[in-house]
């Protein structure tokens, strides 16, 4: 299937776009056009990082939302605590949502190192620092939020090399939201600031149509077999 992969991802977007073409032969066209819609709502703008959560609920709840609201990526540093999943709880969105992890003892590092190549502000999420209110935060800019334990929050490390403290305000006794609940606000409220404010939010062509393969073949019965017919049937292709 590796090989596979790599062959598809070597195509040019013409013959990508033939091979998307066969592929959604194998489905309803409803099918097709909820693909694309859900697609045509994504965004990379905005990304979410965890660190070390270990509860596979609110790990899962934080994947659903991630889907729900149009984020793609999802960056969980896990080098003290495993990464795992409730499939009860996030209900297949880690299926539609590219999931990054880091589990070396440099995750953090290599995590920050990557977002910011990519361009992206850290922004730490937290009820114990004063900088920014979420409703008025700037998201001009692309930035990756970090959710930390609910215990502990954000460590030192990511804390001193964030960009920007990000609360969300309250006004009961209690000073803080559970993760879950936290994300989903902020993605919530954020996503649709991006979508009103940023001119360009949406997914790359290149990156569209790439996803837009990786969903085909994830819907389609035995789309590894088809998509190896059609590359070097139609293509040409040696696998």
């Amino acid at each position: 299937m590796n090989a596979l992969i790599r062959s598809i991802q070597a195509l040019d977007k013409p013959q990508k776009a033939r091979l998307l073409g066969y592929l959604g032969g194998f489905m309803t066209e409803s099918r097709n056009n909820r693909i694309r819609e859900v697609l045509n709502n994504r965004t990379r703008h905005c990304c979410l990082i965890l660190e070390n959560v270990f509860q596979s609920h609110n790990i899962s709840a934080v994947m659903r939302s991630c889907d729900c609201f149009g984020i793609q990526d999802m960056h969980i540093i896990d080098h003290v605590n495993s990464f795992k999943t409730n499939p009860d709880v996030d209900l297949g969105a880690s299926k539609w949502i590219n999931v990054h992890t880091y589990s070396k003892s440099n995750a953090v590092q290599d995590c920050l190192g990557a977002l910011r190549d990519k361009g992206y502000r850290i922004i730490a999420t937290t009820p114990h620092t004063d900088d920014v209110v979420i409703q008025d935060f700037d998201v001009s800019q692309k930035f990756a939020l970090a959710f930390g334990t609910e215990l502990d929050g954000l460590s030192a490390e990511i804390m001193d090399q964030s960009d920007a403290f990000l609360k969300i305000p309250m006004v009961g006794f209690t000073e803080s939201l559970n993760i879950s609940v936290s994300a989903a606000i902020s993605l919530f409220y954020l996503s649709t600031r991006i979508r009103n404010e940023v001119a360009d939010w949406h997914l790359p062509e290149d990156e569209f149509i790439d996803l837009e393969l990786e969903w085909v073949m994830s819907s389609v019965r035995s789309s590894g077999f088809l998509a190896k017919r059609f590359l070097k049937e139609v293509l040409g292709a040696r696998l």
